[in-house]
């Protein structure tokens, strides 16, 4: 392999303290795993037209992903009454959503298992597989016939097919953006990462925008015999689309290095608990407040403002589409802010703004005034961005390239799988427990507080290297 295809994009200034490995660097701030500067902190091997197709292809494989997520949420009750017709309606949506909680249960294993492929085989490969696998079986639900037609083979071939969305999954979130991080500019890695949670918010707002548009257009019979289906349809083709693309590309600079000097190491998963627990723990508590905040703000707030505190559902629907858009734009400045003043001081911010805002946020929600509930979404939503803008470029940072993929898909798809998936049920509960529509905002700051901790014990990571090992 030439020194043009082995020379990393993306490690600059000085060498962790941690990481003891001796690498030179130089005034410019930008240095390779074997000691060579490349001036102005980028990578003259990797072009502007390489970064662009980096950047579609990990936005692709999230978007199609959180698309499904949300046609599945806002179609909901459709697809109870054709997979559980003989259940009354409210057993069927929870039997449901039931379906849509499982998924969260496998992603931990698919966090294992995509973090080994990842680390041991590659990034690109691990990004390939997944999208294929997770894009095949969002396709396949558009393909499973009605409870009417197969009886109870219909709620168990979805389960399944669910079971499979999760697991492929749990790689992508990770996978994009080690990758991401990996052939960014050394001074950019925080405005790349943000690509990921901007294809997560763009991706649940056309699939709100198309189930919304189709129930408006379809009567209740179209859509329950084959309306729903048309979304899921549109997998296929965004999943080869973006396949392809990532096909294209050869995998990032620093993991063709390990993979040339051969140190990608063999077993990831178990390195990643021998020799990096301590970085494992503080990682999943960083993830709790961007797992609880992300389902909370984004997924249960519709329900929240009609069933708690008796919005009109389009109104809900309205409030929460204005706040997904202002939301993407507030990603990619947060990305900026983290590479500009660092990741530890964005991420701190957004815990204390949680701690110190969200309950006073929610009893603004009960004046039931739609300005003020669409203007504190936007707060909301904003405060999250500080969150969820940094973390990926965080988590990618902080663990060292031969256990990058393992480290994020294990701490980040744990922590959803135990505090992300359940928030909305948690929330629920809660306001039943205590009779207080205030709870799900203490449940939300409590869950900032301990993301402030384990913030607040990891090393600033913005001005390093990426680490060797």
């Amino acid at each position: 392999m030439s020194n043009e295809n082995s020379s990393p994009a993306t490690l600059a200034g000085q060498p962790s303290p941690e990481s003891n490995n001796g690498h030179g660097s130089t005034s410019s701030g930008q240095t390779t795993l074997s000691g060579h500067a490349a001036p102005g902190g980028h990578d003259p091997a990797v072009s502007r037209e390489t970064r662009r197709r980096v950047v579609a292809a990990s936005f692709i494989g999230n978007f199609v992903e959180w698309f499904d997520y949300a046609v599945y949420g806002y179609l909901a009750a459709t697809i109870a009454a054709v997979f559980f017709p003989e259940s009354n309606p409210q057993t069927a949506l929870l039997l449901t959503f039931a379906l849509f909680a499982i998924s969260f249960l496998v992603r931990p294993l698919g966090g294992f298992v995509w973090g080994h492929i990842g680390d041991r085989v590659g990034r690109r490969t691990a990004l390939s597989l997944s999208i294929l696998i997770m894009s095949g079986a969002t396709f396949c639900i558009a393909l499973i016939p009605g409870y009417n037609a197969i009886g109870i083979w219909a709620p168990i071939l979805l389960l399944v097919v669910r079971v499979v969305q999760g697991f492929s999954a749990s790689g992508e979130y990770a996978g994009a953006s080690a990758f991401l991080v990996e052939y960014a500019p050394a001074n950019k890695r925080g405005l790349y990462a943000a690509v990921v949670p901007a294809s997560t918010a763009a991706g649940l707002l056309l699939g709100s925008l198309l189930a919304g548009l189709l129930t408006v257009l379809l009567s209740a019979e179209a859509m329950q015999s084959w309306g729903w289906r048309l979304p899921f349809l549109l997998a296929a083709p965004m999943g080869l689309i973006g396949r392809y693309i990532r096909t294209k590309l050869e995998d990032t600079p620093v993991f063709r290095e390990l993979a040339e000097e051969d140190q990608a190491i063999k077993a990831p998963v178990s390195s990643l608990f021998r020799n990096h627990w301590r970085l494992l723990l503080k990682a999943v508590g960083a993830v709790l407040l961007n797992a609880v905040g992300f389902y909370v703000i984004l997924s249960y707030m519709p329900t929240y403002l009609s069933s708690e505190l008796g919005l009109g559902a389009a109104e809900s629907f309205l409030a929460t589409t204005i706040a997904l858009v202002t939301y993407i734009g507030f990603i990619f400045l947060t990305g900026m802010l983290s590479d500009r003043y660092g990741r530890k001081k964005v991420l701190i911010a957004a815990s204390l703004s949680f701690i110190l805002l969200t309950v006073p946020a929610f009893a603004l929600l009960g004046t039931g005034n739609f300005l003020v509930i669409v203007l504190v979404q936007i707060l909301l939503g904003g405060m999250l961005t500080l969150n969820d803008g940094t973390l990926p470029s965080f988590l990618a940072e902080m663990f060292p390239t031969r256990v990058r993929y393992s480290g994020f898909a294990v701490s980040f798809n744990l922590s959803n799988a135990l505090f992300g998936g359940t928030a909305p049920f948690m929330a629920t509960l809660l306001i039943a427990a205590t009779a207080n529509d205030l709870a799900p905002a203490w449940y939300l700051a409590g869950a900032a507080a301990i993301s402030l901790i384990a913030v607040a014990l990891s090393r600033e990571t913005s001005k390093e290297p990426l680490r060797h090992e």
